[in-house]
């Protein structure tokens, strides 16, 4: 995600460089085969402008539309995050006030353990690729295209860090690692219970607690493994294109006393059109780890912060800072 207060006109540029090369030189191609025609042959290749016109309002209208629905699966990404820290750190003040025992601090610390462990195996599966996505183009050097590679190496590292090897050893059979931490969780609050370490009605409140951690963990899987309809993306990508190849005929119409104005004009009408399907496009998948996603590991950076400092940890990570003006 994008921190800075905003993009620079010349980052706007470069992400679409291919596409504004493509659009001059396809507008000049016309413009000068146009000029030549009319001017030697009396051939006129015009398009009346005000047809175009509506197409292009229609085109518009399509494109407003798809970007919509990709804000909303981007936003709703980021709801679901925001209520996984609030659920966070609630269940961390619940073990420490709820818990009791000689041995609480030990128990506690090793329960929240395995709740950093079950962001940790969250976020490197939000972060496994799907075709549909923009992997080509992740964070240089934080997400490789092919993340999947990694994923059994550097999250087994991170992992270990926080449970035993012997809890570790029963995971790494399983296809869905997060979900099995969460039902371990659950087991062990149960044997909690059995030894009074709480009562009944506040072993009921956390397991609410990791009920509510199961919503939050499927809403995120529905968003990653759903993709954007097809059919939307599609036709919003063919409509763009087939509009944007008519611009310079429907410019030319337009100025054709002066008929070199059609280039610029032609090249930045494409560009504009070509950038909002961009933006929506890049917008439809919150979690594979491109510029504009939801930072979760910066999320999840932040509930281990201030579920350790809850319990006094010795092994405070540091706050994950921008590079470049990207938070991952």
């Amino acid at each position: 995600m994008y921190v800075k207060r905003q993009y620079g006109l010349g980052m706007i540029v470069k992400w679409t460089s291919t596409a504004l090369i493509i659009s001059f030189l396809y507008s000049s191609i016309v413009t000068i085969l146009g000029f030549y025609l009319s001017k030697y042959h009396n051939v006129n290749i015009s398009l009346a402008w005000q047809p175009l016109s509506v197409l292009g309002i229609a085109v518009a209208f399509y494109l407003g539309f798809k970007n919509n629905a990709s804000y909303d699966r981007l936003w709703e990404a980021r709801k679901i995050w925001g209520s996984i820290v609030n659920n966070s750190r609630s269940f961390g003040a619940q073990l420490i006030a709820y818990t009791r025992g000689n041995d609480k601090d030990e128990i506690v610390s090793e329960i929240i353990h395995r709740h950093i462990a079950w962001l940790t195996a969250l976020r490197y599966q939000l972060r496994l690729e799907k075709e549909w996505e923009h992997t080509e183009e992740r964070l240089n050097n934080v997400f490789v295209p092919n993340i999947c590679e990694l994923y059994y190496t550097k999250l087994d590292e991170d992992l270990m860090s926080c449970i035993s090897d012997q809890e570790f050893e029963t995971y790494k059979n399983k296809s869905n690692i997060a979900s099995q931490i969460l039902l371990t969780q659950s087991k062990r609050l149960q044997e909690l219970r059995d030894q009074e370490y709480f009562e009944d009605f506040r072993h009921m409140e956390l397991q609410k607690m990791i009920h509510s951690f199961y919503e939050d963990q499927g809403k995120s899987e529905r968003i990653k493994t759903y993709p954007f309809p097809r059919q939307y993306a599609s036709i919003a990508l063919w409509l763009t294109l087939f509009f944007c190849l008519l611009i310079p005929f429907g410019a030319i119409d337009v100025f054709m006393d002066r008929i070199w104005l059609t280039i610029p004009i032609s090249t930045l009408i494409i560009w504009v059109f070509h950038l909002m399907e961009k933006i929506g496009d890049y917008s439809e998948n919150p979690f594979e780890g491109t510029y504009n996603d939801v930072p979760i590991t910066s999320i999840a950076n932040t509930i281990e912060i201030d579920l350790k400092e809850m319990i006094d940890s010795e092994s405070i990570p540091a706050k994950t800072k921008p590079v470049n003006g990207f938070l991952m």
